[in-house]
């Protein structure tokens, strides 16, 4: 009795775990907001109507 109490209970905790997944199969991103004066872990996230091409193009990358 106890083994299929057991049992029931790994299932249950399995099924819970397979079936937690992002609705979206879209990747959130977010765009850091040096501007901001608010710090939350780090920097905000930029609102993504104002988020452009330039916020992901640095200079600096191709210097060692």
């Amino acid at each position: 009795m106890a083994a299929k109490i057991l049992l029931i209970a790994l299932l249950a905790m399995a099924s819970s775990l397979a079936m937690a997944s992002d609705p979206s199969p879209l990747q959130d991103f977010c765009v850091a907001d040096k501007d901001s004066k608010v710090l939350v872990n780090g920097f905000v996230c930029k609102d993504p109507k104002h988020v452009t091409a330039e916020d992901f193009f640095f200079m600096g990358l191709d210097k060692a």
